[in-house]
């Protein structure tokens, strides 16, 4: 049990970390304006939907994911 709270905390300071990143606008510019994101701007409002980048940022956290089980 002793080693899913390590692996909880590091998790939680790495999410962290990404977060003021990200906050501080550090961020890449093309992240979120991929081709194929969803972006729909009318009159009265706006509806984003960034898939491809969400697909691109499952792949690499799932790549990282399986580095650490080894």
């Amino acid at each position: 049990m002793q080693d899913l709270g390590k692996f909880l905390m590091v998790i939680g300071v790495v999410v962290l970390v990404l977060g003021f990143v990200l906050w501080s606008g550090f961020a890449p510019k093309w992240l979120g304006r991929l081709p194929g994101d969803i972006r729909i701007e009318r009159e009265h409002g706006a509806f984003y939907f960034p898939i491809v980048t969400c697909i691109i940022v499952s792949i690499v956290l799932s790549l990282i994911m399986s580095i650490f089980r080894r």
